[in-house]
C-alpha cells in the first residue's frame, strides 16, 4: 500500500505533473533536501538542512506547496488571481477586494481527502510514544523570503498549541488564506511580485513548552558588524519576543572570545505560554528589570550555537530559539539575514585585521550592481593601468588584488594604501571635492591601531610613478595644457575621434577574432588612451585651485565656483544640449510632436529601429545616436545596453522636453549667459587681485582663465572610456551571437553574464556545452541585487560602515528634522517640489522639480535641463552632478546622508547651494 505521506494517491481530476513522488503533499522534515525552497519554502528548507547538520530541531513534517497548489485547485482561484494580477498597485481598493475574495475560497473549500489523508498520516507518526495527542506547532513557510531589498516577515499566519487532526487541518488552511492578506498582496504588487507565481507551504512540529524563549543574529543587524552576536530573550514562548508585545533582555557578545559587550535588561512584562485548552494565552507581571531571564553561560552557550549554525550555513543568521524546562536548546528558526550587505570572499576572518573597501560604482555616480562581464572588463582594464605602472597582475583577466567583488558591486580595497603615509595624503585630497563621504570617512578610519603605518616602501612607488609619467608623456601634456590649452584641446579632440574607431574589425572576422579586439580595447587601448585625455582635466582643476590660493581672502568659495560655470568643452553638456535641440526641431512638427502624445516611446523605438519615423526625427534621432549612443545609465558597465541600441531612453527624454511646455526656455543661451557671467567673474577678482601687485592679478587671470576653459574636460577622461566600453561591448555581442547559434546562449546578450575566460571557455566548447543554466542563475541575483536600496560607500572588513559626520555638525550647524546639511556643490537658492528617484530612466521630471537621488552619472545628466535643482546623498564638489548642475546655474547640494529617504515624493523644499542645506517644508496637512 503506498504511503500517503510521500506518494499521494493520484486524483483523476488533478495533471499527473502536480502530485506523485516528485510532488509529494507531505513530508517529513528529515527528509527535505537542500534546493527544495520551491517545494517546502524557505522555513521548512532551513530547517531540514539543520536536522540532517545534527542541531536540534523539533520534529515535524511540511505539508508542501503541491498541496497548496491542489487547494487552490479546488478552491478555483485562477480567475481571482490574473484579475489580481491585471490590477495596478495604486487601486488599494481593488487589491483589497480580490485579496478577500482569494481568502474566503481558501476558507470556504473543502480540503481534499487525500491531502486531509497525507497530514493524518505526518501526525500519527509524531504521535508514536507519546500516548496522546501532542502540543503543535503550525507555522507558515514562505518561497518568497526576505530579499535585499524587501522582507516578508511577519505576513503568515503562525498557529501554536494545536492538538487533533482537525485543529489540524484548520490551522493548514488558515496559513495558506494568509499568503493573502491585504498588507501582504499591497506589498507585494508594490514590489511587482506576479501574484500568479507565489506559494505558500506549512510546517507542522512539536511544540516546545519555553522556559525561556526568544531570537539570535549571529551579526548585528544595526552596525552590520560581523562575530558579533545579538540575543533577545523573554520568559515563555518566543512568540513575545518575535512580535514585538514586550520588552525583552538585550545581549551582544562579541565572538569569538564570548564576552558579552553589552547587556541591556528589558521589563519582560508579558509572557506568552500554551493555554490548557489549545492556543496561547498572556500573562502580564510586573516590570523585571533587576534580574535577566538567562545566565552568562547561557549566552555565552547560545552564541556559540548561532556561530555553528552560520559556520553550517555559510551566512550571518536570524534564528528563533527555544529553551525547555531541561535548559535544552532548540532551533525553531533559521534565515539568513539578508538585509546585511555582502563581505568580499577575501575579507579576514577574524577582527585582529582590519581591510578597508571603496565601492567603485557608488564613487563614481551608481548604486547598480555590475554584469559579470562588466566586472571582468573593469578587471582587465585595471590590469592595463597597473602595467603601465610596473606592476602586472599575474594573471591580467583576473585583474589586480586590489580589485574585489561584494554584493555584486565592485570593491577597491585601500587598506595598503591607508596604511601608507603617501597613500593616505593621495586618498584624502583626491577625495575632497570628488566624495566628501570618503575624505572624512577616511580621517576616522585612520585613527584605528589595525591600520597604523607600515614601513614604507618609497622607491617603489616612486618608480611606478615614473614608469607612468615616462610611458604616457603626463608631464608633457600637462604643461601643454596648462601653457598652450587650444593645442591640448584640438589633441584630446583628435585623440576622442581615432577612439570612436579603435576596434574596428572587417565584417567577415570570426568570434574569436571579435573577443581578442574586446580584449585589445580593454587591456591596452584605454589604459594607453585615458591618460593622454586626463591630464588636461588635472590641468584645469590645478588651474583654479592655484587662483584660490593667489586670492585668499579677497574672494568666496561661490565667486570661485562662479568662474567654472558655462565652460564650453564639457561632453555631457554637449550631449544635452543637442538633445534638447532635437526635442525643438520635434516641437514644430505637428506629426512628429503629435506622435509623441499618442504612442508610448517602446513603440517609437520600434519604428526607429524599423526605419518608419517621420523623415526629420528619423534622421534627426540617427544623427544624435551616431554622435552620442554610446552612452547609457552606469555606462561604465558595458554589459549594459547603449542608447544605440535601445533608444526609448532617448525617447523619453525627448518627452520630457516636449511636455516641459517652457517654449521660450534656450538652454544654449542659458549656458552662453553664465558664460558671460563667469567672464565678468574673472575680471573681478582679477582687479580685487591688483591690490597685492599686478603679478598676483595677472597669474590670477591667467589661472582662472584655464580653470574656464578646462572645466568641462573633468567629463571627457569618462567620455572617452565610455567610447571604448561601447565598442568592446559590440564585439562582445558578436561573441554571444555565435554562441547563440551554437546552442550555448538562449541570446546574445547573455554574453554579457559571463566573465570574459568563461567566453574563451564558451567559444572552446570543451568545459561545458551550455552556459544557459548558469546565465539564468545569474541573471536572477543580478535582478535582486538591482533592487537593493542600500550600498556602502566605504566598508570595513568586519561588515560595518564608516560614520562620517555631516559637513554641518562639524561647522557648528546640527541638522534637524527639518534642515538637512550637504556639501555646496553649484550656488544658488530655489524652492519646489521634491522628485526623489533611484532610477533616470522614465523619471519625467516636471519643470522646476527638484531631483533628489542617490547619485548621478551621465545618464543622469538630460534630466538637468528641467529640474530646479538637484539634491544627492553622495559626492563632493567635483563629483559630476555637482560640475553639470554648474553648468546648468542649478543650485546643488551633494553629500546628504539619506536624502532620498528623509525627503518625502513631492514634498516641498529649498536647496541652498550656498550654504549646503537643504530645508523640509511640511505637507499643509500636517
Amino acid at each position: 500500500m503506498l504511503d500517503p505521506m510521500t506518494t499521494p494517491t493520484p486524483d483523476p481530476d488533478r495533471p499527473p505533473s502536480t502530485v506523485g513522488t516528485e510532488n509529494p503533499l507531505v513530508l517529513p522534515l528529515a527528509a527535505i533536501e537542500a534546493g527544495t525552497v520551491a517545494l517546502v519554502g524557505g522555513k521548512a528548507s532551513s530547517l531540514g538542512d539543520l536536522l540532517r547538520a545534527g542541531f536540534s530541531v523539533p520534529d515535524g513534517f511540511c505539508v508542501t506547496t503541491a498541496a497548496y497548489a491542489l487547494v487552490s485547485q479546488h478552491a478555483a482561484l485562477e480567475p481571482i488571481i490574473e484579475a489580481l494580477a491585471a490590477t495596478s498597485p495604486s487601486d488599494t481598493a481593488r487589491l483589497e477586494q480580490h485579496a478577500e475574495q482569494v481568502r474566503a475560497a481558501l476558507l470556504s473549500v473543502s480540503l481534499p481527502a487525500m491531502l486531509a489523508d497525507a497530514i493524518g498520516a505526518a501526525m500519527r507518526r509524531l504521535d508514536v510514544g507519546s500516548g496522546s495527542s501532542p502540543a503543535l506547532a503550525v507555522r507558515s513557510s514562505a518561497t518568497a523570503e526576505d530579499l535585499p531589498w524587501a522582507s516578508f516577515a511577519g505576513q503568515q499566519e503562525t498557529f501554536l498549541n494545536i492538538s487533533g487532526q482537525e485543529a489540524v487541518l484548520a490551522a493548514v488552511q488558515r496559513c495558506f488564506a494568509s499568503l493573502w492578506t491585504t498588507r501582504a498582496v499591497t506589498y507585494r504588487a508594490h514590489l511587482g511580485i506576479d501574484p500568479r507565481t507565489v506559494r505558500l507551504a506549512v510546517v507542522v512540529q512539536h511544540l516546545v513548552d519555553a522556559e525561556v524563549a526568544g531570537v539570535l543574529f549571529t551579526a548585528n543587524p544595526l552596525t552590520g558588524k560581523r562575530r558579533e552576536v545579538v540575543i533577545e530573550a523573554n520568559p515563555g514562548l518566543g512568540e513575545a519576543v518575535v512580535s514585538g508585545a514586550t520588552t525583552p533582555d538585550h545581549f551582544v557578545v562579541a565572538m569569538p572570545r564570548g564576552e558579552i559587550v553589552e547587556r541591556r535588561l528589558g521589563d519582560k512584562s508579558l509572557i506568552i505560554r500554551a493555554a490548557a485548552g489549545g492556543g496561547t494565552e498572556q500573562h502580564e507581571r510586573a516590570a523585571m528589570r533587576t534580574e535577566a531571564c538567562l545566565s552568562d553561560a547561557r549566552i555565552q552557550t547560545l552564541a556559540v550555537l548561532g556561530m555553528r549554525v552560520e559556520a553550517h550555513v555559510g551566512a550571518p543568521q536570524d534564528l528563533e530559539w527555544a529553551l525547555d524546562g531541561d535548559g535544552h536548546c532548540w532551533l525553531l528558526q533559521a534565515r539568513a539575514i539578508t538585509t546585511l550587505f555582502p563581505l568580499p570572499q577575501e575579507a579576514p576572518v577574524t577582527d585582529e585585521e582590519l581591510r578597508v573597501y571603496l565601492c567603485f560604482g557608488v564613487q563614481q555616480g551608481t548604486t547598480r550592481p555590475f554584469t559579470p562581464m562588466g566586472f571582468s572588463a573593469i578587471r582587465l582594464l585595471a590590469s592595463g593601468l597597473t602595467t603601465l605602472m610596473g606592476l602586472p597582475p599575474s594573471d591580467p583577466l583576473q585583474g589586480p588584488r586590489f580589485i574585489v567583488e561584494a554584493g555584486s558591486r565592485i570593491f577597491l580595497d585601500l587598506t595598503r594604501a591607508l596604511r601608507s603615509a603617501f597613500g593616505r595624503r593621495l586618498l584624502t585630497q583626491m577625495m575632497a571635492d570628488a566624495e566628501v563621504h570618503v575624505a572624512t570617512g577616511i580621517g576616522q578610519l585612520v585613527t584605528d591601531p589595525r591600520l597604523s603605518l607600515l614601513p614604507g616602501r618609497r622607491w617603489r612607488v616612486f618608480r611606478s610613478l615614473l614608469l607612468l609619467t615616462v610611458r604616457t608623456w603626463l608631464p608633457w601634456y600637462l604643461l601643454q595644457a596648462l601653457l598652450f590649452p587650444r593645442i591640448a584641446q584640438a589633441r584630446v579632440q583628435r585623440l576622442v575621434r581615432q577612439s570612436r574607431y579603435a576596434g574596428t574589425l572587417s565584417a567577415k572576422a570570426m568570434a574569436p577574432a571579435h573577443l581578442r579586439a574586446a580584449e585589445r580595447l580593454l587591456a591596452h587601448e584605454a589604459p594607453r588612451l585615458l591618460p593622454r585625455i586626463s591630464p588636461v582635466m588635472v590641468a584645469g582643476m590645478q588651474a583654479h585651485s592655484a587662483a584660490k590660493n593667489l586670492l585668499g581672502d579677497l574672494a568666496s568659495e561661490e565667486e570661485c565656483q562662479a568662474v567654472l560655470r558655462g565652460s564650453p568643452t564639457n561632453p555631457t553638456v554637449q550631449m544635452t544640449l543637442a538633445l534638447w535641440a532635437l526635442a525643438q526641431q520635434a516641437r514644430t512638427d505637428p506629426a512628429t510632436a503629435l506622435l509623441f502624445q499618442e504612442r508610448p516611446v517602446a513603440e517609437l523605438a520600434v519604428s526607429y529601429r524599423a526605419g518608419h519615423l517621420p523623415a526629420p526625427l528619423q534622421n534627426g534621432l540617427a544623427a544624435f545616436l551616431a554622435m552620442w549612443g554610446h552612452q547609457a545609465v552606469a555606462e561604465l558597465d558595458l554589459g549594459l545596453a547603449r542608447w544605440s541600441e535601445d533608444p526609448a531612453v532617448v525617447l523619453d527624454l525627448m518627452a520630457t522636453y516636449l511636455g516641459s511646455g517652457d517654449r521660450e526656455y534656450s538652454p544654449q543661451r542659458q549656458i552662453e549667459r553664465m558664460a558671460q557671467e563667469a567672464e565678468a567673474m574673472i575680471r573681478t577678482l582679477t582687479r580685487r587681485a591688483r591690490k597685492r601687485g599686478w603679478l598676483r592679478a595677472w597669474l590670477v587671470g591667467v589661472s582662472l582663465r584655464r580653470a574656464h576653459d578646462l572645466a568641462g574636460y573633468r567629463e571627457m577622461t569618462r567620455f572617452a572610456a565610455a567610447l571604448l566600453l561601447a565598442q568592446a561591448r559590440s564585439h562582445l555581442l558578436a561573441v554571444g551571437s555565435d554562441l547563440a547559434k551554437a546552442g550555448r546562449l538562449e541570446r546574445a546578450e547573455d554574453v554579457f553574464f559571463l566573465t570574459l575566460p568563461e567566453a574563451h571557455a564558451a567559444l572552446d566548447g570543451h568545459a561545458r556545452s551550455d552556459w544557459r543554466a548558469l546565465v539564468r542563475e545569474r541573471h536572477t541575483r543580478y535582478e535582486e541585487e538591482l533592487m537593493r536600496r542600500h550600498v556602502p560607500l566605504l566598508l570595513r572588513s568586519d561588515g560595518t560602515e564608516p560614520v562620517a559626520h555631516e559637513k554641518g555638525q562639524a561647522q557648528g550647524i546640527s541638522p534637524s528634522r527639518n534642515h538637512l546639511q550637504g556639501t555646496a556643490a553649484s550656488p544658488g537658492l530655489v524652492m519646489g517640489s521634491a522628485r526623489v528617484t533611484h532610477d533616470p530612466v522614465g523619471a519625467r521630471l516636471e519643470p522646476g522639480e527638484i531631483l533628489v537621488a542617490p547619485s548621478t552619472d551621465p545618464g543622469w545628466t538630460p534630466l538637468f535641463l528641467v529640474a530646479g535643482g538637484l539634491v544627492m546623498e553622495l559626492g563632493g564638489a567635483m563629483a559630476h552632478g555637482a560640475i553639470v548642475a554648474r553648468e546648468y546655474g542649478l543650485p546643488a547640494v551633494v553629500g546628504v546622508r539619506d536624502a532620498t529617504q528623509r525627503i518625502r515624493p513631492g514634498q516641498r523644499i529649498t536647496v541652498d547651494g550656498t550654504t549646503g542645506t537643504v530645508t523640509l517644508w511640511p505637507d499643509e496637512a500636517d
